[in-house]
């Protein structure tokens, strides 16, 4: 923390200077070089309209009373257009009352389809991507004050409560899992339901990408299928504050043809959005790389510094262990501070139990807590009004879930501080250095495929479950489905019968597909010794970060994995006091299965196709909590892992490379070097995280013959990343030779080739070379304006 200012900044709820906070951050010792751009967004004056005059006078005269006089021009078009029975996607700014514009006419006709003594007439079904955001919005309707039964149906209701949504509910608010494994497998109970449904809402669409989006599309067109069956064909209406493309993303997830309302009538406060990057220390890393300080640390006291000004303060940071350390030290610092505001800064994520859940999202609406750090579980639709200001830990990946995480700042149209801190990688360096990459572009457009055999395979099996599937379902599951369903058939999943293909087995089809995509079935992490369930942690992460030995953060306590149990999907841990972090490492090879489209640049070549990557955990590294420094290493038997999927990959001929001066030595390097860097930078040209994608490199590649260097896709199938990265290649490896070369590091660091994922300790990495690699390959690339 910065030394303590004379007096406390003026920060009446929502009222805040964002230049003020700015200055106070940047006042401390060394401090105001961290700030390497600062952007202020002007406010904006309301543009209203009449209330339609089809909307229920009830629903109405209670909006009224809550101050809503006249609702803003957006709502009202999107209402009215839905009213009308169009297919609507609404796409206006984050905190723009997107939600009344979909209420106004869901509402007004359950109320007047209402029957005489009080029977179900009409239904509306409310999707979001998480169960808090579910819960936000019923929230917000019991508000309201209305006789309309509402009620959520996610994971967490219980027998009873489920069973009164099925028969009496109006407006039911779920999710895309609870749709996908119990509502539509379910359906001949829910009849009643489905045959009334007027209106499915699908909130925050714009978090529905890449494999999960693909998912969610699959299970639409299901839906749809299911109440054709029982004579309704619901209107759907969509909303995001931050989707490219609004038409295109909904009509690809619905199959139907939409009306797009863009234009945001709401006002907003002026919103200061700064770059920040943490400084080097005086600490060496792999290699003997400069190391910048944490961005989890800086957070922590840019944090701690408003939380004692009385700001609250949201701050997300990517991993779960990062937001335990965030809050934990940020607690720290303001009980030094100011011992009576121990404990108002907590954390949030995912894996915690329900009953955690919902008292932290209370505690932080009524202001009880001053600071939460979180994970982007909180980036949706938790409606905290009086927020002042966001620290966004690291890059989140898109511009899109970067402007959604901003957003949640100012959300009373008063003045607000965004901050995005830097994290020692390429991406965030590149971008805290070139602010018009993020602040001057528009958000990515949402990339998911819907015709992915190994997401279609299991919707169809479970759609045939559900009816039997006929030809004439082939145009609303695409153009694969003949073929996927004549591979279903081959592997005895469906059985071909002259009414259809119908599914023959006695499990549920449903639970073929996981349609968040973990990467296998969830492990819980038990407590040694009494079985408590701790959290849980996703199936394709078990190996890496619940292995034996494993260090674990659970809400500020350190826990040690002593087994792994993959079989029952279990992992016990003990509560442990030590001064370690823990890495796993890995070896990964990859083959090309087939090569689907190519583009020669001169005699370099770019490819995309189906490749088969096998990855196993060997050990992994005991690091310092404080500098990271490596302590040892431990070896661990894990099974290997085999995963199909889509891969980008370029190769560069040995003549091409005799060229460039580069020692035989030096390839290996440089090739891993320009690997590791293009991972990072692909999330500017696709919608992914570097998590959500691999790469591998090599100077000689037994399948091409020559230098390759492989990025590919985490999921079975492919997610549309790597597709969007071979469809920008230009760009994109423009943007990763520019990244490493304009680093201040002499031989590479975590801000340009080094990568927090490698499973090779990021050895061997050559920068040099890596930019003259690069140089060799984009020689004949397509110009920019090409």
């Amino acid at each position: 923390m910065s030394a303590q200012p004379a007096a406390r900044l003026p920060t009446a709820r929502g009222r805040v200077d964002p230049s003020a906070l700015v200055e106070r951050l940047t006042a401390g010792p060394g401090r105001a070089g961290r700030l390497t751009h600062l952007e202020h967004v002007p406010a904006r004056a309301a543009i209203t309209a009449d209330w339609p005059a089809w909307a229920d006078p009830t629903v109405v005269a209670s909006y009224s009373s809550r101050g809503i006089a006249r609702p803003w021009a957006h709502q009202v078009a999107a209402a009215e257009a839905a009213w009308r029975g169009e297919h609507v996607v609404l796409a206006t700014g984050t905190a723009s009352g997107k939600s009344l514009a979909y209420l106004l006419p869901a509402l007004s006709t359950v109320r007047a389809e209402r029957g005489p003594r009080g029977q179900r007439g009409a239904a509306v079904l409310y999707l979001a991507p998480t169960k808090a955001l579910a819960h936000d919005q019923w929230a917000a309707i019991d508000a309201l004050g209305l006789d309309v039964r509402v009620a959520t149906h996610d994971g967490d209701s219980s027998t009873e409560e489920r069973e009164w949504t099925r028969d009496y509910a109006e407006y039911v608010l779920s999710n895309p899992d609870m749709l996908h494994r119990s509502l539509l497998p379910g359906h001949q109970r829910w009849s009643q339901f489905f045959r009334s449904l007027r209106y499915v809402v699908i909130d925050e669409c714009h978090h529905y990408r890449g494999v999960f989006g693909a998912h969610v599309a699959q299970v639409v067109r299901r839906l749809r299928r299911v109440c054709a069956s029982y004579g309704a064909s619901p209107t759907f209406i969509l909303a995001s504050a931050t989707v490219a493309d609004p038409d295109v993303t909904a009509r690809r997830m619905i199959g139907l043809d939409v009306t797009a309302v863009t234009t945001d009538g709401s006002p907003r406060g002026e919103l200061a959005v700064g770059m920040w990057e943490p400084p080097l220390t005086s600490y060496t890393g792999e290699q003997g790389a400069p190391v910048r300080r944490p961005a989890t640390a800086e957070t922590a006291d840019l944090m701690a510094d408003l939380v004692v000004e009385d700001v609250r303060t949201l701050a997300f940071v990517r991993s779960r262990r990062g937001v335990e350390m965030v809050a934990q030290r940020a607690n720290e610092l303001v009980s030094e501070v100011d011992p009576s505001l121990a404990g108002r800064v907590d954390s949030y994520r995912g894996g915690y139990l329900p009953e955690e859940r919902r008292a932290l999202e209370e505690a932080l609406r009524s202001g009880r807590l001053l600071g939460m750090a979180a994970t982007n579980a909180l980036e949706l639709g938790i409606d905290v009004s009086g927020l002042d200001a966001v620290l966004v830990t690291g890059y989140p990946g898109t511009r899109a879930a970067f402007w959604q995480q901003i957003g949640r700042a100012g959300r009373d149209a008063g003045g607000a501080l965004g901050l995005l801190v830097a994290r020692d990688d390429p991406l965030d360096t590149y971008l805290v250095h070139h602010p018009e990459a993020l602040l001057g572009r528009p958000v990515e457009g949402t990339v998911f495929d819907t015709d992915n055999p190994y997401i279609l395979g299991p919707h169809l099996c479970a759609a045939a479950q559900e009816l039997p599937i006929t030809t004439a379902d082939f145009a609303m599951f695409g153009p694969r489905t003949r073929e996927v369903l004549g591979d279903l058939v081959e592997r005895g999943l469906l059985r071909r019968r002259p009414a259809g293909w119908f599914w023959t087995d006695r499990s549920r089809a449903a639970d073929l597909a996981d349609i968040r995509s973990a990467g296998g079935q969830q492990v819980q992490l038990l407590e040694a010794g009494t079985g408590r369930v701790v959290g849980t942690v996703d199936g394709a992460r078990a190996h890496s970060t619940a292995h034996p030995g494993a260090i674990y953060l659970h809400r500020g306590q350190t826990w040690q994995v002593d087994t792994l149990d993959l079989e029952d999907h279990v992992a016990e841990m003990r509560r442990v006091e030590v001064d370690h972090t823990t890495t796993a490492r890995d070896i990964t090879d990859i083959e090309i299965i087939d090569e689907r489209e190519h583009v020669a640049w001169g005699p370099c070549r770019v490819s995309v196709g189906t490749v088969e990557v096998t990855n196993q955990v060997t050990s992994y590294l005991r690091r310092r909590l404080r500098t990271g420094e490596v302590m040892d290493e431990t070896p661990l038997d894990l099974p290997q892992r085999t995963l199909s999927t889509t891969a980008v990959w370029w190769t560069v001929p040995d003549a091409v490379l005799a060229a460039t001066g580069l020692d035989a030595a030096d390839l290996p390097g440089s090739a891993h070097a320009a690997e590791h860097c293009s991972i990072g930078l692909l999330p500017l040209f696709a919608t992914c995280d570097r998590w959500d994608i691999g790469g591998v490199s090599t100077a000689r590649h037994p399948d091409t013959g020559v230098l390759t260097v492989f990025v590919h896709d985490g999921h079975p199938g492919g997610a549309g990343f790597a597709e969007r990265g071979y469809r920008t290649a230009a760009a994109w490896l423009r943007a990763t030779r520019a990244a490493i070369a304009a680093c201040e590091c002499t031989s590479g660091c975590p801000s340009c080739i080094q990568s927090p994922k490698c499973g090779n300790g990021n050895d061997p990495l050559d920068k040099r070379g890596a930019v003259a690699l690069l140089d060799a390959l984009l020689r004949d690339a397509p110009s920019p304006d090409q």
